[in-house]
């Protein structure tokens, strides 16, 4: 014990300030006046985990390739640093072109996705009648149903207004089946 108080001592003097005192080893004396034979054992709540969704599914290819407008390759789920309660999905044009990729996102990830765009002062648009809320900027919308966050994101190379309609169409889609 002496050897724990001592370290403890040395580990809680600021630096380049005086020593203050470590606090004592906890009293683990017990009241005898206390009945401890009858106390319930701690109980282990868990809560209730969101129901998995397959962001593939959510998101087709051919809903994909109709926002891109393009043939895409099938879509890949997820990376292996993405847990489950995160899922997405990204759909890429072919090697030989054109330039074309459609991603979703959804829970945690999208809804991070979103505030990192806002912290970045990206220019965002409320859409009514998608969800709970909606907001829309060049090339991505990001809307919550519930507590649940989806975000899509269009890259192609062409004017970023004409794409908005065709996102929030997908949007509404989206947020239907979810």
């Amino acid at each position: 014990m002496a050897v724990v108080t001592v370290t403890l001592a040395g580990c809680s003097s600021p630096v380049g300030g005086t020593a203050t005192p470590a606090a004592g080893p906890p009293d683990t004396s017990v009241d005898a006046s206390v009945d401890t034979s009858s106390a319930a054992a701690p109980t282990e709540t868990t809560e209730a985990a969101p129901p998995t969704v397959d962001a593939c599914e959510l998101l087709t290819l051919a809903d994909a390739q109709t926002l891109a407008g393009t043939p895409l390759d099938p879509g890949v789920a997820g990376t292996p640093q993405n847990p489950p309660q995160n899922p997405q999905c990204t759909y890429t044009g072919p090697p030989t072109g054109p330039t074309a990729q459609v991603e979703i996102y959804v829970g945690d990830g999208a809804k991070k996705f979103y505030d990192i765009d806002v912290e970045l002062a990206h220019e965002f648009t409320p859409v009514p009648g998608i969800a709970d809320e909606a907001h829309v900027e060049e090339n991505a919308i990001f809307f919550r149903k519930g507590t649940t966050w989806v975000g899509l994101h269009l890259v192609l190379l062409n004017d970023p207004a004409v794409n908005r309609a065709p996102l929030e169409s997908l949007a509404r889609t989206i947020a239907a089946r979810l």
